[in-house]
């Protein structure tokens, strides 16, 4: 089967090799997923990097999400059979043909949503979800609460943007150019990074952060209220969030959101709860994402290529079975 391999850390469009892989049969609670499609995220290509070498053991297959058919059922399992279409989680291997899943981590799909939306039915929206819920409990209510959010011109971002809005806060997307301002459209509060419209000082609630690094720091430091929240749930500066900014501000409660940390912890019933809030909200337009395009397997390099494009307006998307 077409598959892809890591058998060493490094730059993504060096060490990913294409690959003619075995087809194993699935074993006692598996089933056999044929991917249909798989999204390409920083949260596949960061582990590739070697930036998580201690918990990323060698060789592995990319890919943490997308969409698929089971193929064949393994023994003693229920609730599964042949041409079910459904998102399996809990590792990566997403980047091949065919993969094998225990059960219990597969997800139905309801009929209505095209693959290429539910191929992205996992990371953000589910990171979103969380996001939102972290905020709950902190607060109580988001209504009026002022929420700040760095690379809001992501496809997370948009979805934050309008999930908060509907919670009844008050969210502000902070960029680092006007390019990206176009995709967030007219409602929402924009801060520009280059464009002098005043990014540090702004005061915020709460801020939810997607970059780590000195930016990080600087928000913790300088654009929130006491009594606040900084929530970091991605690193994609590549830099630690400054533990001198962190110490500097008791006033505040600074948290790590990482999505793999609660889906390992939550159990079968909140993530089946999660998922149906993700699948309506994909019927609904409030998590669904632009696409840029989408690449047969064979294909990877030019797929990586276009992900590293800054250029980029959407979403690549994967078919491993071409």
């Amino acid at each position: 089967m077409r598959s892809t391999l890591v058998r060493q850390f490094g730059d993504p469009g060096q060490v990913i090799e294409l690959v003619d892989a075995p087809r194993p049969a699935p074993g006692a609670s598996e089933v056999e997923v044929e991917i249909s499609l798989a999204a390409i995220n920083p949260s596949d290509l960061i582990p590739v990097s070697g930036a998580y070498s201690a918990r990323t053991a060698l060789p592995f297959v990319p890919g943490f999400e997308g969409v698929g058919i089971v193929r064949r059922v393994g023994p003693d399992v229920q609730g599964f059979k042949a041409g079910d279409r459904v998102v399996p989680i809990g590792a990566s291997g997403l980047w091949q043909q065919f993969l094998l899943r225990p059960a219990e981590w597969c997800f139905h799909v309801p009929d209505g949503i095209e693959d290429a939306q539910a191929a992205m039915s996992y990371v953000n929206p589910l990171t979103a979800l969380r996001l939102a819920e972290a905020l709950r409990e902190h607060f109580g209510s988001l209504e009026g609460m002022d929420v700040g959010m760095t690379a809001a011109g992501s496809a997370i971002g948009g979805m934050l943007m309008k999930l908060l809005a509907l919670e009844g806060a008050v969210p502000t997307a902070m960029l680092r150019s006007d390019r990206s301002r176009g995709r967030l459209g007219e409602t929402h509060r924009i801060l520009v990074a280059d464009s002098g419209d005043g990014l540090m000082g702004s005061q915020f609630d709460a801020v939810l952060d997607a970059l780590g690094g000195t930016l990080a720091g600087e928000l913790i430091g300088r654009s929130i209220r006491p009594g606040g929240t900084f929530i970091q749930y991605g690193a994609l500066s590549g830099a630690p969030v400054p533990q001198t900014a962190i110490s500097g501000r008791p006033d505040i409660r600074f948290t790590f959101l990482w999505l793999r940390t609660w889906v390992h912890s939550a159990g079968r019933e909140a993530l089946e709860a999660a998922f149906l809030r993700s699948f309506a909200g994909l019927q609904s337009g409030l998590f669904t994402s632009p696409i840029a395009a989408a690449y047969p397997l064979s294909r990877l390099a030019d797929a990586l290529a276009h992900q590293a494009d800054p250029r980029r307006d959407g979403k690549i998307l994967l078919d491993p079975r071409c």
